[in-house]
């Protein structure tokens, strides 16, 4: 049995395992939660810090007034503006306006210009307050980033389309037509439809087609059934003038 201890002895000795576990010391943790001295705890409650009551009850006081920031001068004028041109145009566009050169701005101008367009720059601290107490609300998500207003006291939305078509600049959001909130696709379909003048000309043409066609096949039966009683009467009339003639050759063979 020695012999066998000595020999696993060596061969443990020997014998090394592959993976060898190796771990770091540390400190051990002595700083325990401990409750604190009764006597410092009565220390500190004595020196505890206790806010002096104000010499009037807060109840008695009087409740302040908030301060209402009031808008200067400037702000109502350009409210009131934008108010004149929402209440004066018929046609309100509203547009993303990116950064672009002056000269091409000039001549986007010159040419909306030439179809009585106007090109108007607003602030959405302005816009917004104004458009959230009126009937246009609907519009504000539009007002967002950097906009622009292209209006009209007419609707000349084809020629206002052609000529944004070559300002890339320029991105059509929406449009306000005779008090209808419209977007993009409803702005081009718009644009689609004939003039007022045509469409009012079509109407008037169809609605003049119906009656004449209903005078016409009402007086149809009237208008057939007198010919035929002409004809019945000229035939009438032809039976009698000819019945003469006929008895006047059987009289003249009678005397013979």
């Amino acid at each position: 049995m020695a012999a066998l201890r000595g020999g696993g002895a060596l061969w443990r000795r020997g014998w090394l395992p592959a993976l060898q576990l190796v771990r770091h010391g540390s400190k051990a943790v002595t700083r325990h939660w401990k409750a604190m001295h009764f006597q410092r705890q009565k220390l500190m409650a004595v020196t505890e810090y206790l806010a002096p009551r104000p010499a009037i009850p807060p109840r008695c006081l009087a409740p302040r007034k908030e301060k209402v920031e009031e808008d200067n001068g400037y702000a109502r004028l350009l409210r009131r503006q934008v108010e004149e041109v929402f209440r004066d145009n018929r046609m309100i566009a509203v547009c993303q306006y990116n950064s672009m050169p002056d000269e091409d701005m000039v001549l986007m101008r010159h040419y909306l210009r030439k179809h009585n367009i106007e090109v108007k720059f607003v602030l959405n601290e302005i816009i917004r307050p104004m458009l959230s107490q009126s009937k246009y609300k609907n519009l504000l998500p539009l007002f967002v980033a950097r906009n622009i207003l292209l209006v009209s006291p007419e609707t000349k939305v084809k020629e206002m389309l052609r000529v944004l078509k070559g300002v890339p600049q320029i991105n059509l959001l929406g449009a306000c037509i005779d008090n209808t909130i419209l977007s993009r696709q409803g702005v081009e379909n718009f644009a689609k439809l004939p003039s007022l003048e045509a469409a009012q000309g079509q109407t008037v043409g169809a609605l003049a087609l119906l009656p004449s066609q209903t005078s016409s096949l009402l007086q149809g039966g009237s208008v057939h059934l007198t010919a035929l009683l002409d004809e019945h009467i000229r035939r009438l009339q032809a039976g009698e003038t000819g019945s003469p003639d006929e008895s006047a050759p059987a009289q003249s063979s009678g005397a013979h």
